[in-house]
């Protein structure tokens, strides 16, 4: 594949979609949330890295990336706005009252989000079987909820009969720890800000940050301020690399991962 060549779902004629799939029947589901991510970044940071990797891993080594999922996750978990220490400086920042972000404002306990969202997973993945892709990857820009879709893959691989497809979840920095990176994996600290400001250039002000000596509100004090795009680009480049040998292990070895107990972490022998 190249790196030009349009991978994503929704842009592709039906014609280009059998000849994808035919090629490499996997598909990329990146999933985020619409989240605080420090007065530098944008708050969808977490589903636009999620998708701006998954169309990087699809032309590196085939496949085609539905649609990114910004919603759905429960509004009462692992949220800045609702759970962070400055949770209450933020709602200030984003002109809000705190309260907005508190327990039944969605008028559902945080069991029935989580399990609705675990659902809607399900129900993409029914979709993905239903279309004819053998490897679903789903990419978690938002960490917590690479849970909720191993989750969700486990009631997949229950329910969907077989042959099915093979589920696999990732977030990235787990895939690269071990590169040599001094920062690997935050919150709107160094790690992301970096990768941002690769993926998609433009989308960050680093200048929101100067002149103040007080620790960035919801985000990692990690050095932040020295984010760069080269960083986040070599970060990208190592996710994506470690991403291609497993998803072609995923291939090669549909068989394997039929049936009760496989694995939803990695790969056999990877």
């Amino acid at each position: 594949m190249t790196e030009t060549c349009e991978v994503r779902y929704e842009r592709l004629r039906p014609a280009q979609i059998v000849a994808a799939r035919e090629t490499a029947p996997v598909v990329y589901l990146p999933i985020g949330t619409l989240e605080w991510h420090g007065e530098h970044n944008p708050v969808g940071l977490d589903t636009l890295k999620a998708h701006a990797l998954a169309v990087r891993c699809a032309q590196r080594s085939g496949g085609v990336v539905f649609p990114p999922l910004y919603y759905g996750e429960s509004r009462e978990q692992a949220l800045m706005e609702a759970n962070a220490v400055d949770h209450e400086q933020i709602a200030q920042k984003m002109n809000l009252p705190p309260d907005n972000f508190a327990a039944g404002y969605m008028r559902s306990t945080h069991m029935e989000q989580t399990l609705a969202y675990q659902r809607l997973l399900l129900h993409i993945l029914l979709q993905a079987k239903s279309l004819g892709f053998k490897v679903v990857v789903i990419v978690a820009g938002h960490y917590p909820l690479i849970d909720h879709a191993r989750a969700a893959a486990s009631l997949f691989q229950q329910m969907a009969g077989r042959p099915h497809p093979v589920v696999w979840a990732f977030t990235g920095f787990e895939l690269v720890k071990d590169a040599g990176f001094d920062v690997c994996g935050d919150h709107a600290g160094k790690w992301e800000t970096s990768l941002m400001m690769a993926l998609d250039p433009g989308m960050v002000d680093l200048g929101a940050l100067r002149g103040s000596s007080a620790p960035p509100i919801g985000a990692s004090n990690n050095g932040v301020e020295n984010a760069s795009a080269e960083f986040g680009e070599k970060a990208a480049q190592a996710i994506v690399e470690r991403v291609a040998p497993i998803v072609g292990h995923l291939l090669e070895n549909h068989e394997r991962y039929q049936g009760h107990g496989a694995p939803l972490h990695l790969p056999l022998g990877m």
